[in-house]
């Protein structure tokens, strides 16, 4: 009987560990799956920014070219 007890306080303890180490695992692939995340969010948005300035420099050279101006 005292066996039995020792196995199945062992089991109960190693599933606990187990799970325990399961639940780490997943909260911290979560942490760095959001961390990614934002990071890819953060770095389209410094991309639209930048095209947006590029655009806009484009159009302004356009409207000021001196040989059109002499025309």
């Amino acid at each position: 009987m005292k066996l039995r007890d020792t196995n199945s306080r062992f089991l109960m303890l190693s599933t606990k560990r187990l799970a325990d180490v399961g639940y780490r695992v997943f909260s911290g692939s979560m942490m760095l799956l959001t961390l990614y995340g934002g990071y890819l969010c953060a770095m389209r948005g410094y991309r639209y920014m930048q095209r947006q300035k590029q655009l806009q420099l484009v159009a302004q050279n356009q409207n000021i070219d001196p040989e059109i101006v002499k025309d």
